[in-house]
């Protein structure tokens, strides 16, 4: 990939999208494609199709998704799998068609069994059940991956999948019906510390065990795997490390500065009790993550607080 190569980041709006934009930008990029929905739906193969033959990107970084945390999940599976399976479906396609040199397909840590040995490594996919709350969005990234996986066995090109782990950081989604848990988390400490509230509602057990990974520390895996991984499994990203949810509340807590109570709402579902990559894949090839997760959430929490 040179720095004069055209380059389509899909979704370059989201949290995964814009953290790539900011990489490819910090390493001297300027041939980006960037497209808004209102421009490029996503959803019509006739408009993508278009916009490939057209355009004709080199490089392709698919971070496009519908994404959401439990309760969204839960709420709209018809319309989580529908549309990220269209989403993958249109511009793998379109970018086999089009010749695109390589393509980058961003997915997730939920494709894995819902209790599947921990640490999760890659072969352990499709060997159980996968969790409940959020097999709609599972099935749909497992499709995109093998959608990769197999253009790349048969038509002979150069489509690559990453998983990444849970995620976090400038640009999350802060709204508390469809947010994940540590978006989430800053939002109801920094109002209850705001309002002066008496305590925290937290959902679940706090039991569960979650791996953050800083968004711009994937940004950087998937320059890096764009540079150097050129093979037809998929690679997993993520921290190596993991802490309970309890904990992480405690530890966002701090950060804020609020000084009242935590409350578990245990009529809420927990989700899969624990979720924590093998990451040593990635480690072999020469790339670990650089960002703790109490320097990430302070990072992320200051961007929220200037840009509330």
């Amino acid at each position: 990939m040179e720095s004069t190569s055209k380059i389509y980041i899909a979704g370059h709006r989201g949290l995964v999208g814009s953290a790539i934009v900011r990489k490819l930008k910090a390493e001297g990029y300027n041939r980006l494609l960037l497209k808004t929905r209102n421009e490029l739906d996503l959803l019509r193969q006739d408009q993508v199709e278009r916009f490939f033959r057209e355009e004709q990107p080199e490089y392709v970084f698919l971070a496009a998704a519908k994404v959401g945390g439990i309760h969204a999940n839960n709420t709209y599976p018809a319309q989580f799998l529908y549309e990220n399976m269209m989403i993958e479906a249109n511009i793998i396609h379109a970018a086999y068609q089009s010749g695109v040199r390589k393509l980058l397909f961003l997915g997730s840590s939920c494709i894995y069994p819902k209790m599947a040995p921990q640490p999760l490594k890659e072969e352990y996919l499709l060997t159980g059940a996968l969790e409940p709350t959020n097999e709609a969005y599972a099935v749909a990234k497992i499709a995109g991956m093998k959608l990769a996986e197999f253009y790349s066995k048969q038509y002979g090109v150069n489509f690559i999948s990453a998983m990444p782990t849970n995620l976090y950081g400038p640009g999350d989604n802060y709204d508390l019906n469809n947010s994940h848990v540590l978006p989430a988390l800053i939002r109801k400490f920094h109002e209850a510390r705001e309002t002066g509230a008496p305590f925290v509602e937290i959902w679940g057990t706090g039991k569960p065990r979650r791996e953050f990974l800083y968004v711009d520390d994937l940004a950087d895996a998937c320059f890096f795997l764009m540079q150097n991984y050129n093979e037809i499994p998929f690679v997993n990203v993520g921290m190596g490390e993991d802490i309970a949810i309890g904990e992480l509340a405690l530890l966002v807590r701090e950060i804020v500065g609020f000084e009242g109570e935590l409350k578990y709402d245990t009529g809420k579902p927990d989700g899969t009790p624990r979720k924590l990559l093998d990451v040593s894949r990635l480690s072999s090839l020469g790339w670990q993550a650089k960002t703790s997760l109490r320097e990430g959430i302070a990072k992320t929490y200051e961007h929220y607080r200037q840009n509330l």
